[in-house]
């Protein structure tokens, strides 16, 4: 049985999602506004297809989203929290983790492809974010480019506390040496949740464009994701 507040209210709540009006089923919205017209709770409705006994799908939903808190949470939940919910399963956790899978490589397929020119700040947000935005420890990640801006590889690099991630240059320039980059675009991110650069972080993108100048690789940008945030070096001048 649903225990929450909310749970309670769609206990109440007995009329089915066919008995609404079509501009507000979330299926038929999507299909005539568009998938940004929908808020958090339908876009999980649609993805969790059905409701449970005495709760509408939407209803269900909007029950989940105050348990986790937010949509980020329920995406971030691992098997075991996510099967407490009511109405969820490992069916539905093995079908939400295809879902993330699928999405992350669809950005990939969009940005990190030999001979895609890097063209769009807004692409490489979106691949850095969906790549990062989970990570529960500090992860400091390059993305390698040639001379035309095309990408030639991301990685992982270094790994640290939730606080801080010990990064050493060398590695960085043995690693743009080894993708033969021309330029490249630092990232790591923040689980504290803040997407602000620290005194840390500007030393060390400081450090690494020391580095990698002496052997003619430009740092376009160096990005901080934090959750669906975005902090960019280069949009705050702080890029020599």
């Amino acid at each position: 049985m649903c225990k929450s507040t909310r749970a309670l209210e769609c206990e109440l709540n007995q009329k089915t999602l066919k008995s609404w009006p079509s501009s507000e089923r979330p299926r038929e919205k999507l299909l005539a506004l568009g998938s940004a017209s929908l808020s958090d709770a339908e876009l999980l409705a649609i993805f969790l297809r059905t409701g449970v006994k005495g709760c509408n799908v939407v209803d269900l939903s909007r029950n989940l989203l105050l348990n986790f808190g937010s949509l980020a949470n329920v995406f971030r939940a691992n098997q075991q929290e996510f099967c407490l919910q009511h109405g969820l399963g490992s069916a539905k956790y093995v079908q939400l983790q295809a879902c993330l899978e699928m999405s992350k490589r669809y950005l990939s397929e969009q940005l990190i492809q030999q001979g895609y020119a890097l063209t769009s700040s807004q692409a490489t947000r979106d691949y850095l974010i969906s790549e990062l935005r989970q990570e529960t420890r500090e992860v400091f990640a390059v993305l390698f480019l040639d001379n035309q801006h095309q990408v030639l590889k991301f990685e992982r690099l270094f790994f640290g506390t939730l606080n801080a991630a010990a990064v050493y240059p060398r590695i960085v320039v043995e690693q743009a040496l080894k993708h033969h980059a021309a330029a490249v675009i630092l990232a790591h991110n923040h689980p504290s949740g803040v997407a602000e650069a620290s005194i840390a972080d500007k030393q060390i993108t400081q450090k690494l464009e020391q580095a990698l100048q002496l052997i003619d690789v430009r740092v376009l940008d160096h990005m901080i994701i934090a959750g669906h945030q975005c902090y960019s070096f280069a949009e705050h001048g702080e890029i020599v």
